[in-house]
């Protein structure tokens, strides 16, 4: 009977079920074999949801960043960028990864940077004689980019789940988040001057002009930083003046937010929301399921058997965790994953931070990596192009991002360097 029942479980998967039915099922099925009433499965996640302090803060980020989507600001940052930026070789390449994460930190989905932003900066990139292929790989690429950087969503969930302080995971994430802009920024650059591509004139009025008009899109992250370190608000009151913020920003300042908008701006953040809570929700079950079941123990048994050294099991982390990346969003991966992964990461001794940007840094490539990441799909609907062309963009990004993967990975300070400079709790 059990047997049959994941049979049917895997025939719904290979036809496209919903993620969340999916990991309800094998729950269910996993409680119902094992006799455990199936009360337990309702008890537990919502003890879970109940017990979690910071869970509310992930709809009211994605509204923030949802309201920026929708706004001009992505053309004022875009323009203050160029004054800064546009002066080097390679220079608007380099603007376009650093917008690109910045909008994806705060939506927390790089689809909707993907489509928000690809329509200003493909057709601008081409116009300063970038190479098609290059910017299609760009784009596609730096969708993802900021999901390493403050008020990240999936850092917030990595903390939930692995109960790791979330202030210590968003420190952790800045040094490799520069350094994955880093390396793609000297790629830009090399590309940039074999295409002799345009190069903006240094002006510091323009610097000045550009600044005052993107003034108050530039304050966010200096808020979020200084009021969440400087130990001036909890991380929820600093998701609730964020949304604060940004409505008064663009809907009062601005005026480029009517109010008559908000209720569809509210649907479109709350549907990425809602899916967000309802895998998070199957995704709890079943790793209850599995933590009766001690599967992470017999896991954590046979891989020690295997495996005896930490660097070649980080190895095999990475290996894992870009396939993961590559076949289940980032929200599913990390809500069924880390349960597994964190009991055997610290039997090597790996910090619970480390793993986690090393998590993030690997399910943010899997977005990328063919043949299924999601990116890729994305990028080939927004701009019309084929699904291989897009392949053949991303190799070279891809290859430069699995380059800073093994730098993270393999250089704890790295991610470790801010909370102890600082002294983090």
């Amino acid at each position: 009977m059990t047997i049959a029942l994941i049979g049917l479980i895997l025939l719904m998967a290979a036809l496209g079920a919903p993620v969340f039915v999916v990991i309800s099922a094998f729950a269910m099925v996993g409680f119902y074999a094992t006799d455990i009433p199936m009360a337990a499965l309702v008890v537990d996640t919502y003890n879970k949801f109940a017990s979690s302090p910071v869970l509310y803060t992930i709809p009211l980020f994605t509204f923030a960043g949802f309201i920026l989507a929708e706004s001009r600001a992505s053309v004022r940052v875009v323009d203050f960028s160029r004054a800064v930026l546009g002066w080097l070789p390679g220079g608007f390449a380099i603007v376009a990864l650093a917008v690109c994460a910045f909008f994806t930190a705060f939506t927390g989905a790089s689809g909707v940077t993907i489509i928000a932003l690809g329509g200003l900066l493909y057709p601008a990139m081409i116009k300063e004689l970038y190479p098609d292929k290059f910017s299609l790989g760009l784009l596609t690429s730096s969708g993802s980019l900021g999901l390493l950087f403050p008020p990240s969503l999936p850092i917030i969930i990595f903390g939930v789940i692995s109960e790791t302080s979330i202030t210590k995971m968003f420190a952790a994430g800045i040094i490799p988040g520069i350094l994955l802009i880093v390396l793609l920024s000297i790629y830009s650059t090399f590309i940039g001057v074999r295409a002799k591509v345009v190069r903006e004139r240094l002006s510091f009025g323009r610097i000045i002009k550009t600044g005052y008009v993107a003034k108050w899109e530039l304050c966010i992250p200096v808020i979020v930083v200084i009021g969440i370190y400087g130990g001036f608000v909890t991380l929820g009151e600093m998701a609730a003046l964020v949304v604060l913020y940004a409505l008064i920003v663009e809907a009062l300042i601005h005026r480029e937010i009517r109010i008559r908008h908000l209720p569809l701006i509210m649907h479109h953040s709350m549907v990425l929301v809602g899916g967000i809570l309802i895998i998070f929700g199957s995704a709890l079950t079943l790793t209850n399921f599995m933590i009766d079941a001690q599967i992470p123990m017999i896991m954590l048994e046979t891989m020690q058997k295997l495996v005896t050294s930490k660097w070649v099991f980080l190895i095999a982390l990475n290996i894992f965790l870009l396939v993961v990346g590559c076949i289940m969003d980032i929200y599913s991966a990390l809500l069924v994953v880390v349960p597994l992964i964190l009991p055997i990461a610290l039997s090597y001794g790996i910090d619970p931070v480390h793993l986690g940007i090393i998590f993030l840094t690997n399910l943010e490539i899997g977005y990328t990596t063919p043949p299924v990441g999601m990116n890729l799909f994305i990028s080939c609907f927004r701009f019309n192009k084929p699904i291989m062309t897009l392949y053949r963009a991303s190799i070279p990004f891809l290859l430069i991002l699995l380059a800073g993967l093994m730098l993270i990975t393999y250089i704890p300070w790295l991610s470790l360097f801010l909370i102890d400079f600082f002294g983090i709790q």
